[in-house]
């Protein structure tokens, strides 16, 4: 066979698929409605490392501590910032308060001039809320005055909230870390972070999970209306075509179809990506300008679609007989193996058994046999599934007419309605074993925080030189604290630079300082030394040179503005013991009331405030840090919170919760084309049964059966899928193997609820098409 029939064929079936006429046009535009949105899903897809790149770019831009020059002095280029980052309820917002020290300071990426101190630059987003009636509260604490728009080039998505802030005094309160003196913006030393082989694997595993299911679909979209093209095909075979030919013809169609296709995903695309500029999903947002997609992988998907429609499509014809008068396709069918179904799933496990306990001592991964493996187990349920429809539906016996009528067509076409499912299928098993993989390897990555949130929810550090007894007073008055601990901190040292023996110094009231540690009696003017912190060696020595000259706040090489105050060991020292302090360590060193502290030693100390709130009070954290912001403009307020998720792994889970959105978004779409497809190929077959007397009613359950049935083998076949790979994931990281039935369950019923809604939405058309007019033809 030369390639010049082959392209005269398939050049044919194109044609044919256009001039058609109405029953071509639909059947074309359905192909192309069902591969579109697949196509721009796969184009999304390729989009994500650029995006990735561009967010981490503007992050790397806008980066604002330089901690190797943490000792520089005022000049030409100077900028003094603070990280006055805060929260409104459950968001983030980013905040810089910036004094411009020299003519020639940096502007903050994005920013266009220097507010002055009342005013702020906000981003659009921020701009927003503030101007809502629900924002009150958050609109107390930041300046009144908005003078400018924070561009694109200073946000990383077009849904965070950040502003810039004018400010004066920030030199005073350099200590660092959260205020500092810059000459520039930008990360002038990145680091890669350390590979973690299990982070890896969870990458590799969730991009194979998201995108088989659009692959899947795709393959069933252009087989749309296959029945009918088949039976058109007949009428080649009369006028002389071969077998051989007519596939070809038909694999044309399917490529015509793709094409169409391709330019629909790559509209739906453009769409998509200017309407993610206006959405945000589990707090990631995006411009559209950062959705770029990879020139190479856009031109693989251009090139993998079509010819997978040509693929599928003769395949999918290999057992069915086209002949002059007609398709034999109702006959009986011969059954379907089982033997070679099994190959893909038994090849998947036999390329994931030599990963078994490598765990993250050992390397990395090898991608391409997690990739392998990890496809041919999920391929393998698109292959059973057919063969499990057809062994269950085979045996079920009487029932109603409405039960009858859907076993009859699923017995008649067990593959379709497999089709139909697969995808869910896919994705469900997926999901099943993404989630054990989560949960088994989260404690490595959720740490006990150490903070007691009985005794404490909320933390406030306030900058230097900020009085702390002012702060607490008004925490004290603030609706919704029920108490206040606090205490001013600092750290002694023997020598004004480079010290060698030193402890830290607590200042605080008696009943703050019992928080930290079990005093014999306590009154104002009391002093008392730790003498069994585990890991303080030179407080109990220390401790019994009263009148030896102290330095508090040290000076060490490369560290800004520090204060080296003179302090004198009190007398009367008394010594006290150690317990767990609020957040979940020891203290050690001197504890000391407010009258036995000189006040010169105020300005070497910093203080820091624990809360105890009433939850019960509407916006109490936004309540404390209203309060906080008004004692204190440079504090920082922190919510308290049992535990702890590393950066990475919550960025990966974040992650698989978008990309799970937009597949159930696919997964709803092309299901609800490809239901409707099917009900407009029985438009004549449902009006010939309505014409004779069967009730509507009977038929809509039909319709509801026909869908349950192999919905419920689906998912059954997927979960014993899920967690046979979930298992052997967990075996891979050496993790211990445990099922989450909950999580598994949940991750079932989101399956079977897309199809349901599918279902549900497909019944109006299904009325219309129950009328005896349907049978008119022209």
């Amino acid at each position: 066979m030369s390639v010049r029939q082959w392209v005269r064929d398939l050049g044919m079936g194109v044609r044919f698929a256009f001039v058609g006429g109405r029953e071509g046009w639909v059947r074309a535009l359905l192909t192309a409605v069902g591969v579109g949105l697949g196509v721009a899903l796969l184009l999304l897809t390729t989009a994500v490392p650029s995006m990735q790149s561009v967010r981490h770019d503007r992050e790397s831009a806008r980066a604002d501590v330089d901690y190797s020059k943490l000792d520089q002095k005022a000049n030409d280029h100077s900028l003094l910032i603070a990280d006055v980052d805060t929260d409104w309820r459950d968001k983030d917002i980013r905040g810089r308060a910036i004094e411009q020290e020299g003519p020639k300071a940096p502007l903050p990426p994005g920013v266009d001039s220097f507010p002055a101190v009342g005013e702020m630059v906000v981003s659009p987003a921020l701009e927003r809320l503030l101007k809502s009636d629900d924002a009150a509260l958050l609109r107390e604490r930041l300046p009144d005055k908005i003078v400018g728009t924070i561009g694109e080039s200073g946000l990383i998505g077009s849904h965070e909230l950040a502003f810039v802030r004018g400010a004066d005094g920030l030199a005073k309160a350099i200590d660092g870390a959260r205020v500092a003196r810059i000459d520039r913006f930008g990360d002038t030393s990145p680091t890669d972070p350390e590979t973690d082989p299990v982070l890896l694997l969870l990458v590799i595993v969730v991009f194979v999970v998201l995108l088989l299911p659009v692959g899947v679909f795709i393959a069933a979209a252009v087989r749309f209306g296959g029945e009918r093209r088949d039976r058109r095909l007949a009428a080649l075979r009369l006028v002389g075509s071969d077998g051989h030919m007519v596939r070809r013809v038909a694999a044309g169609e399917a490529l015509a179809g793709a094409v169409l296709g391709l330019v629909f995903g790559t509209v739906f695309f453009l769409i998509g990506r200017q309407i993610a500029g206006s959405v945000e999903v589990f707090g990631i947002s995006v411009f559209p300008s950062y959705l770029d997609p990879s020139p190479a992988l856009a031109l693989l998907v251009g090139l993998a679609v079509p010819t997978a429609a040509v693929l599928v499509t003769l395949f999918a014809m290999r057992g069915v007989v086209i002949e002059p008068l007609g398709v034999v396709r109702t006959a009986k069918p011969s059954r379907r193996r089982l033997w070679w179904r099994l190959l893909m799933p038994i090849g998947g496990l036999a390329m994931l058994w030599p990963m078994i306990g490598q765990g993250r001592e050992n390397g990395t991964f090898n991608a391409y046999l997690v990739i392998g493996g990890v496809l041919l187990l999920l391929i393998g349920i698109t292959t059973l599934l057919p063969w499990v429809v057809e062994a269950v539906v085979s045996r079920l016996g009487s029932g109603g007419v409405a039960w009858q009528l859907a076993v009859r067509r699923l017995q008649l076409s067990s593959g379709t309605a497999a089709r139909m499912v697969n995808g869910v299928a896919v994705a469900v098993a997926g999901a099943i074993a993404l989630q054990m993989l989560f949960a088994g390897v989260e404690s490595d990555y959720t740490k006990d925080s150490g903070k007691d949130v009985a005794r404490a929810q909320m933390e406030v550090s306030l900058s230097r030189h900020s009085e702390l007894g002012p702060a607490v007073e008004r925490f004290r008055t603030t609706k919704g604290v029920e108490d206040v601990f606090a205490y001013d901190r600092g750290y002694a040292g023997d020598r004004r630079k480079e010290p060698e023996l030193g402890f830290e110094v607590s200042v605080g009231e008696c009943a703050s300082l019992r928080e930290v540690a079990v005093l014999p009696s306590c009154k104002d003017g009391d002093a008392f030394y730790v003498s069994d912190a585990e890991w303080d060696r030179d407080t109990p020595k220390l401790a019994k040179q009263a009148g030896r000259t102290m330095y508090l706040d040290p000076s060490y090489e490369g560290a800004p503005g520090r204060q080296e105050v003179a302090f004198t060991i009190p007398k009367g020292l008394r010594p006290a013991h150690t317990r767990e302090d609020l957040t979940g360590g020891e203290r050690g060193g001197l504890l000391l009331t407010p009258k036995a502290v000189d006040p010169s030693a105020a300005a070497a100390l910093r203080g820091q405030v624990y809360l105890q709130l009433d939850k019960s009070v509407p916006d109490v954290q936004d309540l404390v840090r209203n309060a906080a912001a008004a004692a204190d403009p440079l504090s920082y307020p922190m919510n308290w919170y049992a535990t702890e998720t590393a950066t990475r792994y919550a960025t990966i889970r974040t992650g698989l919760f978008v990309g799970a959105v937009c597949v159930l978004t696919l997964i709803g779409a092309s299901l609800l084309v490809s239901q409707l497809e099917q009900l407009r190929d029985r438009k004549k077959l449902l009006s010939s049964l309505v014409a004779f007397g069967t009730r509507r009613r009977t038929l809509s359950l039909s319709v509801l059966w026909q869908t349950a049935i192999p919905i419920t083998l689906g998912l059954l076949l997927s979960a014993v899928v899920g967690l046979t790979l979930g298992a052997v994931l967990l075996k891979m990281t050496n993790t211990p193997v445990a099922v989450d039935w909950a999580s598994m369950l949940s991750m079932t019923g989101a399956g079977a609820a897309v199809i349901i809604v599918v279902t549900l939405l497909s019944l109006p058309p299904l009325m219309r098409l129950m009328r005896p007019d349907g049978l008119r033809t022209e």
